[in-house]
């Protein structure tokens, strides 16, 4: 099969011919029909998230179709459209397992970080870490929820009942959420990089009340923040921007360091919160409820020798929406 490879650190990624997996005991193969581009994916080759198991196949957004089975599974077919996220298998013992927090696992694998992902043809997934998906899906439009959409509606889900939500970072993930939060009946302010009016025209067509500069100062208090952008620099303007016992969460896996900011920014019962990683539980809330909201991502497609455009263009700020690899 073809696939591309991560080598080292801050280097591009390599097509490659390469055997294709055989799925163990628990797993299965799958043909990989789109597999999304992550922020996270560019974290791991720019070297910020320390430690992959080189050579990689990076990708955890994956859509495909099983195309063979290991031994002892039972629940999934042949043929089947299934979808792989960022957690590819737990302990399953540990403390954090045992009382159903399982994304806060002492000994996880990670789809395209510590196991190979979707950057290819084919790939295998542990069985209890897939999401059967309908054959009627879209697999590009599908992919981004597997790790923005999940990601985005945890970060959601600790904002607690928001009424007016701040989005800092305007990419896969907001843009994603919006439709959510617009949905529920909240009022969605959506924070761009300073300057950027495409990002912003992008925000108010998918239904933001306003969108400006990450700088600016918004025209209403809000109740809760989450932070996509990966800035450290805007936890305290986000603490600045919501109301008394208003909560900042911040939804990225890595993030420039925080810098000091007075205590007064985060008295009156404000508080600070960061998202890990996602559960199973995470995927079985939130398929349902994008179907419900009509959820449309916006994606740009690239060939799989590709990968490496489609991150530059990530890393460089020149996509609106998400972009997918079809191999």
């Amino acid at each position: 099969m073809r696939a591309m490879v991560m080598h080292a650190p801050r280097k591009p990624l390599c097509l490659k011919e390469i055997a294709c997996p055989e799925p163990g005991p628990g797993q299965v193969l799958i043909r990989v029909e789109a597999c999304g581009v992550c922020r996270t994916d560019l974290h791991i080759l720019d070297g910020e998230l320390t430690e992959p198991e080189l050579p990689l196949i990076p990708g955890h957004e994956v859509v495909g179709r099983i195309a063979g089975l290991g031994a002892d599974v039972t629940g999934l077919q042949d043929g089947q459209r299934v979808g792989v996220p960022w957690l590819g298998h737990t302990c399953g013992n540990c403390h954090f397992c045992r009382i159903g927090r399982e994304n806060l696992c002492d000994a996880p694998l990670f789809t395209g970080f510590t196991i190979d992902g979707g950057y290819a043809e084919y790939c295998v997934a542990h069985t209890d870490f897939v999401f059967p998906l309908e054959n009627t899906d879209d697999p590009v439009a599908m992919a981004p929820l597997l790790c923005a959409g999940l990601i985005g509606h945890r970060s959601l889900t600790l904002a607690g009942e928001a009424e007016v939500l701040g989005l800092y970072g305007f990419g896969a993930a907001a843009h994603i959420l919006c439709q959510v939060a617009n949905w529920q009946g909240r009022r969605v302010l959506a924070f761009t990089r300073d300057g950027d009016t495409a990002a912003q025209d992008f925000a108010r067509a998918l239904g933001a009340a306003w969108a400006g500069g990450s700088s600016e100062r918004p025209p209403e208090t809000l109740d809760a923040a989450i932070i996509f952008a990966p800035v450290g620099a805007l936890v305290p303007a986000a603490l600045k921007a919501v109301r008394k016992g208003g909560r900042v969460v911040c939804g990225g896996i890595h993030m420039s360091d925080i810098p000091g900011f007075p205590y007064a920014d985060l008295w009156q019962e404000r508080e600070i919160r960061s998202v890990a990683n996602l559960t199973r539980a995470d995927g079985d809330a939130f398929f349902p409820l994008a179907r419900k909201a009509g959820v449309r991502t916006r994606t740009v497609s690239y060939s799989l020798d590709k990968a490496n455009v489609a991150l530059d263009d990530l890393r460089d700020g020149r996509l609106q929406g998400a972009a997918v690899l079809t191999p």
